[in-house]
């Protein structure tokens, strides 16, 4: 579904097929202490790991990796994976490299992107996401571009000793093409 990696652009973002030339930015990304916090990534990674992810994300035809670049230097990676054929949907995760990429409108801009890419020229119906209850800026970013809330995991992350729900949210085709300001 997936075997054509393009290139798309907006107004803040470009956003790249992920290579190995965005190992350094992704090691610094899974590095940042509030990044895994968001992400509620417990596991450690290493460059080189990071460098061998980055160098076979091209070759991946059930997802599409995406590098988030502003300005021209990396700023997080936006993926649509966990590609569910039968039933026309898959996931979206997003990660912006922390502090510096925080409340400019890069993530909006980026998952607007790949949302105008997968409803335009794949047959997907659903795309859908998990997104942990305390962060509220992503929430609020998911239902600003049409992510309706289905529901709750209670207790699906354990985090420096305290407990946090994950919110499951999905777009689906017929709303995503309703909508004109975020068309692309």
């Amino acid at each position: 579904m997936f075997s054509e990696k393009p290139v798309l652009t907006g107004e803040r973002v470009t956003l790249r097929p992920v290579g190995p030339e965005h190992a350094d930015g992704l090691y610094a990304l899974v590095s940042d202490p509030e990044v895994r916090r968001l992400t509620g990534s417990h596991a450690a990674f290493d460059p080189e790991a990071c460098r061998r992810w980055c160098a076979t994300r091209g070759d991946q035809p059930d997802r599409l990796d995406l590098a988030i670049e502003a300005g021209g230097e990396y700023v997080g990676e936006v993926v649509l994976n966990e590609v569910d054929p039968a039933n026309l949907s898959c996931n979206l995760r997003i990660a912006l490299i922390g502090a510096r990429a925080f409340g400019k409108g890069y993530g909006t801009e980026a998952i607007a992107l790949t949302l105008g890419h997968a409803f335009g020229t794949t047959p997907l119906h659903r795309i859908s996401l998990e997104v942990f209850a305390f962060n509220d800026r992503a929430r609020h970013v998911y239902k600003k571009l049409g992510f309706v809330e289905e529901g709750r995991l209670r207790d699906a992350l354990r985090w420096e000793g305290a407990w946090h729900d994950a919110v499951v949210m999905s777009v689906l085709r017929p709303d995503w093409l309703s909508r004109s300001d975020f068309l692309t």
